[in-house]
């Protein structure tokens, strides 16, 4: 029988599914994107019942937040589609269905992306009716017809789709689970932070690091152009950011290719 690609996907979508790991990440990603999305919504009704307020230009703004938290649940399984297979020994099993290495990558890079974007955009989807039954009386919930709104919606996916790439490709490097989780949230959450340091040669780097630029795509315009005011370095648009973080992602997998073909299982 040829070893085609798509059977090369379709051994790894089995490997991916039937995963204890796989089942927990994916679950705590739509809860924590529809969970926090919910509580901001009853907050959000409940703010109008008392100051009597009607827009609802800033309730998708929710997805900055709701996103960003679940990436983390998105990173621990971008690591583990990989590492684990390193930690367990499968990998050697993997390699030798597959000679030729690369394409084994690939079809786990791919299978992760697919369910991630899947997922998120199931979850978009529940909060926005969410948002509608709570806030849709009340003229609050997100307006479907505002070019930020439909932009923000289909950015969730898409980042978290990107991050988990991010994630994976980290792990493909270190094939150390402790290691490559430590390495990719120091970079997400330690170094974008201190990198806000009120110092020119830091901020001047900030705004291409991978979540500072990714998250773009997330913020409403209005969000956009408040944080750009008095910047010093560089003022990426939501599409430009989304490109920089892709262009981490193409890095971090070649260099990734290049460490599986030269390496020992």
């Amino acid at each position: 029988m040829r070893l085609s690609f798509p059977r090369i996907v379709r051994s790894e979508w089995i490997k991916f599914r039937t995963l204890r790991s796989t089942i927990w990440t994916l679950a705590i990603t739509l809860v924590v994107m529809v969970g926090i999305v919910t509580l901001f919504s009853v907050i959000g009704a409940s703010e109008s019942n008392n100051a009597g307020a009607s827009d609802g230009g800033g309730s998708i703004a929710v997805f900055s937040i709701a996103a960003p938290l679940a990436q983390l649940a998105v990173v621990v399984l971008g690591v583990l589609v990989i590492t684990g297979e390193y930690s367990t020994g499968m990998i050697r099993s993997t390699l030798a269905a597959v000679p030729r290495r690369i394409p084994a990558l690939w079809a786990k890079g791919a299978v992760l992306a697919v369910s991630i974007f899947v997922l998120s955009t199931v979850a978009v989807a529940i909060s926005l009716a969410v948002m509608q039954l709570i806030l849709g009386a009340k003229g609050l919930a997100p307006d479907l017809g505002d070019s930020d709104t439909v932009r923000i919606l289909v950015g969730t996916p898409l980042y978290l789709s990107a991050i988990a790439l991010l994630a994976f490709a980290i792990g493909a490097i270190l094939r150390h689970s402790a290691g490559a989780l430590a390495t990719v949230l120091g970079l997400l959450l330690v170094i974008e932070t201190l990198f806000q340091i009120p110092w020119k040669p830091l901020q001047a780097i900030s705004p291409f690091l991978p979540g500072t630029a990714g998250s773009k795509l997330l913020m409403p315009q209005e969000q956009i152009d408040m944080l750009s005011r008095g910047a010093v370095g560089a003022v990426l648009g939501p599409w430009e950011g989304f490109g920089v973080l892709l262009a981490w992602v193409a890095v971090l997998l070649t260099v990734a290719a290049v460490l599986l073909k030269r390496r020992n299982a």
